[in-house]
């Protein structure tokens, strides 16, 4: 199997989104900027207030995600993916606000995944339990808004070759969905 490389600088471009399908491998690089419960629920207040973000979404990836703080000599401390579905009813507002895709972890199905098909963004998985090499794919981290949060703040954090799965696609693949059914015809 072969894995998909996506570069980004300033934003991920639609036709690279457009290309995925669910089930691919890819490995990121760029900018993504961090997201939990409390940045969340921020976010999504201050969006649906009229205001802008501490930051531009606009055409940004997510990673749900709370680093642990670094130790000495470390850019960011562990880096695990967490859970998406509790963010889920934040999705409308960031996506039309210009998120084009999460990274997290967990199965989304019926009203959690429906925003993503609906503004057409790609959630991805990463890999829970291998949080302190996934920080070793980050390169910088910056508090980026919402520093009051703690480890829950907004956090601008450099990927490269970070490594995640297509769940749900553009065209409304899911691929925890596939596999299921398929998993069920050879029962």
């Amino acid at each position: 199997m072969s894995v998909i490389q996506l570069s980004y600088a300033a934003g991920i471009a639609d036709a690279d989104l457009d290309r995925l399908r669910a089930g691919d491998s890819v490995e990121l690089t760029g900018r993504v900027l961090s997201l939990r419960d409390a940045s969340a629920a921020r976010l999504a207040r201050t969006l649906e207030a009229g205001e802008p973000p501490p930051v531009s979404l606009e055409s940004g990836i997510l990673y749900a995600v709370g680093p642990s703080p670094a130790k000495p000599g470390q850019i960011i401390g562990s880096a695990g993916p967490t859970t998406t579905a509790r963010m889920a009813r934040f999705f409308p507002a960031l996506f039309a606000a210009g998120v084009r895709g999460i990274i997290g972890k967990g199965e989304l199905h019926g009203d959690e995944m429906s925003p993503f098909v609906a503004y057409r963004a790609v959630y991805f998985a990463a890999i829970g339990g291998l949080g302190a090499l996934l920080a070793k794919q980050i390169s910088s981290a910056t508090v980026a808004g919402y520093d009051d949060l703690g480890p829950e703040a907004l956090f601008a954090l450099e990927i490269h070759t970070f490594p995640a799965v297509v769940i749900i696609d553009r065209h409304g693949g899911n691929f925890h969905e596939m596999a299921q059914a398929r998993w069920r015809r050879t029962e």
